[in-house]
């Protein structure tokens, strides 16, 4: 088997044979039911380990990675692979999927973990049916986390990952199918080429205390998509796990003497040029149910004020629908 690792490549994370990019967007109101709003660019990323006189000491503990965001910035998560791997995503170490409590053990009733391939990409908390509440981010210490709702404490802040990737047969398998698809796509475009033009479906384009955590904003039509592997499928001798620290913007420029990126771009502005906003719908998927506790999760404007009113509404022309895309080590520390 290929020896994976975690590292960065550019802003992206490659975490085993999973790889995830923080994109920057437009946050969508607390009101009402949205598409899915574009992608304004990767966060950057640095490995704390890099900035050992500068970060925080327990951040150096924990080591991982860091990004800067801007207090209620939102933020999606893109997803690519070399091979199928279960991904777990946690916010404040609360599943962003099932609501539970991290633990490094997947589990099935109820689904702790996304699955790739399959799921392109997670815009927010699996907080109802057929959509999710926008990630958004707050700075730890109001309680407006997810973390702080959920548990009544916020201690950890920021999101934590682990892939876990096939076993030997499981993979094995799949690679046959890979291979076998791939011949079958090829006979088919020489048979048809004129017919049979082939492209890549575009993904959407894209305080001084340093903890950040993440909050749930709007609500954005979006599916988390049920496992059909067994769980015997994966081997959690092959897993990769990495802490990613939300970073606020004074603190970013502390700690790296570098800038931020600009501010977040104004979503009304956006709308009223003509600017793509996008949807996305698999038919032959199941959704998973959202669990209770991330259902009564309280959006971030609710609870801190501040939330703006009115909201320029996206022309249906302005939406573009997708259908089914077929789609330097970084140190682990002690959570």
């Amino acid at each position: 088997m290929t020896a994976y690792a975690v590292s960065l490549q550019g802003n992206s994370l490659l975490l085993g044979p999973a790889r995830i990019t923080f994109m920057r967007t437009l946050r969508i109101p607390e009101t009402g039911l949205h598409g899915l709003p574009p992608g304004l660019g990767a966060f950057p990323l640095r490995r704390v380990a890099d900035y050992p006189d500068t970060a925080p000491s327990d951040w150096l503990a924990r080591g991982g990675v860091m990004l800067p965001i801007y207090q209620r910035e939102a933020m999606w998560l893109a997803f690519g692979f070399d091979e199928p791997v279960a991904l777990q995503v946690a916010i404040g170490k609360v599943c962003a999927v099932s609501g539970e409590s991290w633990t490094e053990t997947l589990h099935r009733d109820p689904q702790n973990y996304l699955v790739l391939p399959g799921q392109p990409w997670l815009d927010g908390i699996n907080a109802g049916d057929g959509f999710i509440r926008q990630f958004v981010a707050v700075p730890l210490g109001l309680g407006a986390t997810v973390e702080g709702q959920v548990t009544g404490r916020e201690e950890h802040g920021g999101i934590q990952l682990r892939a876990v990737g096939l076993g030997s047969e499981a993979l094995a398998r799949w690679r046959e199918e890979e291979a076998r698809r791939a011949k079958e796509a090829a006979e088919l475009a020489s048979a048809q080429p004129a017919a049979m033009s082939v492209g890549s479906v575009p993904m959407p384009m894209a305080a001084a205390a340093p903890d950040m955590g993440l909050g749930a904003g709007g609500r954005m039509r979006q599916e988390v998509y049920e496992d059909r592997r067994p769980l015997s499928d994966y081997d959690p001798a092959r897993s990769w796990r990495v802490f990613v620290h939300l970073c606020s913007v004074p603190a970013w420029t502390a700690i790296t003497g570098e800038l931020p990126p600009p501010t977040p771009a104004d979503r009304d502005a956006y709308t009223r040029a003509g600017l793509p906003w996008f949807d996305y719908f698999d038919a032959d998927e199941k959704d998973l149910p959202a669990p209770e506790t991330l259902a009564r999760v309280r959006p971030v404007g609710e609870l801190l004020g501040g939330e703006d009113g009115g909201f320029v509404p996206v022309p249906d022309g302005q939406v573009v629908r997708y259908g089914d895309p077929r789609t330097d080590g970084v140190a682990d520390g002690d959570w």
